[in-house]
């Protein structure tokens, strides 16, 4: 198996897992932080490396209707975004998962406005929670470019068959320089199968295939439940996938989940996204210290392992998660999915919410330190904690 490793940024290792996946269609339109992505797809478009269809789009809007068509056409596609432009996208998006369509595309994460920013949160792709994509989210460069091969495995699988959304933070990912291992395309190829094998497709010459005829009430609910059926599936395709991968190229980042140091821990983590690989800079600080601190990254945030965290966490005193975007009327949005896995467990840790890292609030090794120790002082009795804690929340706000 050949492999090189060159320093290149978060966005270009992106491009080449793209281009190495030979996909045939690319809608292109720029925002940041995801334009040097597309920036970089156009360079090898005008090299001629590029396998595949490269489309200057109008909008963010046009950009999920393009690939929402050529995913229909039996096309392997794809396409990114973020923050107000996944938002325009948000009605494609729904049709491209309602329809069942295996595209793979990059949701590059930058909150929300109002007021204005262009720093990181995860408000943007978590909005979208709910379109019927899959959402895995990754910790590192190297994860971003792995992921995005793996992703393409995922969606395509039959027992699948649904869009996926890799969520990658802002600048801290995408604009940031690192060593990166690239394989080679023909071992990318040979992992993903060759050429996407399309379930269904809009083709003159096959028998008709229409989407997005009018559907009664006899239909519309088996429908959604088939939906479901679908990502309780993607559980096993992702954990499959994960393993083949390790297997064939060597890189392993778990399944749906992934622990680090939670066998004896009483206190664990939970969190996903860049912030995990600064968590497990602060566990190994703590635990040379003798703190018994754990972590649970969650990767799949849909489908959602809730079991499998529950399941992890179970030997634990007390599991902090740390939310990066609120759902604002109710709380953190990991915390409201996450507590209701630890219900009916017999024994359940303490739980409590941290807010952290909104709109790109500092969240370094110190931080995580005092969350911890904010952990040991939450009731031991086992009972589900339900306070929201707002972490280094500046004291100003009005009434």
């Amino acid at each position: 198996m050949n492999k090189t490793v060159k320093v290149m940024e978060g966005s270009m290792a992106v491009a080449n897992a793209i281009r190495s996946c030979k996909t045939d269609v690319i809608a292109a339109y720029p925002i940041s932080p995801q334009t040097h992505i597309v920036e970089y797809l156009s360079d090898f478009a005008a090299d001629g490396s590029l396998h595949g269809k490269y489309v200057n789009v109008d909008s963010e809007f046009s950009a999920s209707s393009f690939v929402y068509g050529s995913a229909a056409a039996g096309a392997r596609s794809y396409t990114a975004s973020s923050s107000q432009g996944l938002l325009l996208m948000t009605e494609v998006l729904y049709n491209i998962a309602g329809h069942r369509l295996p595209l793979v595309m990059t949701g590059v994460n930058r909150m929300i406005s109002p007021p204005i920013s262009i720093l990181t949160d995860h408000s943007d792709t978590m909005a979208l929670r709910d379109c019927g994509f899959m959402q895995m989210h990754v910790e590192s460069i190297q994860e971003a470019y792995d992921a995005h091969i793996q992703a393409f495995k995922i969606a395509e699988n039959h027992k699948v068959l649904l869009p996926m959304m890799i969520c990658m933070d802002g600048w801290v990912l995408t604009h940031a320089f690192e060593p990166v291992t690239l394989f080679d395309d023909a071992d990318i190829q040979e992992f993903l199968g060759g050429p996407i094998n399309s379930y269904q497709k809009l083709d003159p010459a096959l028998p008709p295939v229409n989407y997005g005829v009018f559907t009664d009430e006899q239909e519309l609910m088996e429908y959604k439940h088939a939906m479901m059926c679908a990502h309780e599936n993607a559980k096993e395709v992702i954990n499959e996938v994960a393993e083949e991968y390790r297997e064939k190229f060597g890189h392993y980042y778990g399944g749906v989940i992934d622990t680090y140091m939670t066998e004896d821990a009483d206190v664990i983590l939970l969190a996903m996204g860049s912030v995990v690989g600064t968590i497990r800079c602060a566990i190994d600080e703590m635990r040379a210290e003798g703190k018994k601190v754990g972590l649970v990254k969650i990767r799949s945030f849909r489908p959602f392992p809730g079991k499998e965290i529950a399941e992890a966490c179970a030997g634990a005193k007390a599991v902090g998660i740390i939310d990066k975007a609120i759902s604002l009327g109710r709380g953190g949005i990991v915390g409201m999915d996450v507590k209701e896995y630890f219900c009916n467990m017999k024994e359940k840790p303490a739980l409590k919410d941290y807010i952290a890292g909104i709109g790109g609030k500092e969240l370094n090794r110190e931080v995580i330190k005092q969350i911890y120790e904010d952990l040991l002082k939450v009731d031991a009795g086992n009972i589900l904690d339900e306070e929201v804690q707002y972490v280094n929340l500046n004291e100003y706000c009005v009434e």
